[in-house]
């Protein structure tokens, strides 16, 4: 087939995403398929406007990518494109409106602090959270802007970080534990979870060094959980991507807590990161698949959309 790719962007994950849409370019090259690469730019709208191709492969993440727009550029020029709706997309982004969706459904969420930049004011501000505290941006990824305080003027620096980048910043309980991820791939109604991966960054906590510099964390499949946290985060993840409304594939995060409680869940990644150190293609190599079989299926799934 004839397939764009659409990758680079200008949201703070750009260099995840520009290796991401290498990876994804060449994959489909190799399975056979003729590749047209975009870097894309809301400048370069253009492009879309014009574009002749059987099928889009999104590589983007973050803002103007992840986050529903060019979702629903595509959906109004009617070209088919691999994963999430604009709905999805949209509220998997809204880390504050999908802790909703995952609470309904039973699924363990963090205690929260909601802060937005209008009202904010650091003479009054107070909090009735038990610090370690975490701080990020609603609607980032990769950890960028993100910060866990253990006092209260780290955490006030932490927040005036976390508003450079976006308007509503997150304040949430610190939980102890092993961080896990689990993939979820399958046309709706017909999802499954992959086997959990577990991560163990050499660096204190999983930030962005850990996440993208090879050899800064340890992936382990599956993950050293019990039988019983296995099969809850799972469950909870497929539940998760439904909630939702997700399509074709996500990543979902959790964090397992070291005093037995259940899995709290962290976030679901629609557009999850496809770099030579990512989850999801581990996840996807513990059930057989090589990185091009398992590109060549997503691409497979969203024909049946």
């Amino acid at each position: 087939m004839k397939i764009a790719v659409l990758y680079g962007g200008t949201s703070a994950e750009r260099e995840v995403s520009l290796s991401s849409g290498k990876g994804i370019m060449n994959a489909l090259k190799a399975n056979g398929h003729e590749v047209i690469g975009i870097d894309f730019q809301p400048s370069s709208i253009r492009e879309l406007l014009d574009l002749n191709v059987d099928l889009v492969y999104i590589g983007l993440h973050g803002r103007l990518g992840e986050d529903g727009k060019v979702q629903a550029i595509l959906d109004m020029l009617d070209i088919p494109y691999v994963g999430t709706g604009v709905q999805g997309s949209a509220l998997a982004m809204d880390k504050a409106k999908s802790k909703l969706f995952f609470a309904r459904e039973g699924i363990r969420v963090a205690k929260e602090h909601i802060l937005y930049k209008h009202t904010f004011d650091k003479a009054s501000f107070e909090h009735t959270l038990s610090y370690p505290v975490v701080v990020k941006p609603n609607q980032e990824g990769s950890t960028i802007g993100l910060t866990i305080a253990e006092e209260e003027s780290v955490l006030l620096e932490g927040i005036e970080q976390a508003f450079q980048y976006d308007d509503t910043v997150l304040l949430e309980e610190f939980i102890s534990g092993k961080e896990v991820t689990v993939a979820v791939i399958g046309n709706k109604g017909q999802e499954e979870a992959l086997p959990v991966v577990e991560i163990v960054p050499k660096n204190k906590f999983y930030d962005y060094e850990a996440k993208y510099a090879p050899g800064m964390s340890e992936h382990i499949v599956p993950a050293r959980l019990s039988e019983k946290q296995t099969a809850y985060v799972q469950s909870a993840a497929v539940r998760a991507h439904q909630a939702l409304g997700c399509d074709i594939y996500s990543r979902v995060d959790f964090i397992v807590p070291e005093d037995g409680a259940d899995p709290v869940i962290l976030e679901v990644n629609t557009l999850p990161g496809m770099t030579p150190t990512s989850l999801y293609p581990d996840a996807a190599k513990a059930v057989g698949l090589s990185y091009e079989q398992m590109i060549e299926k997503l691409v497979e799934l969203s024909l049946k959309k």
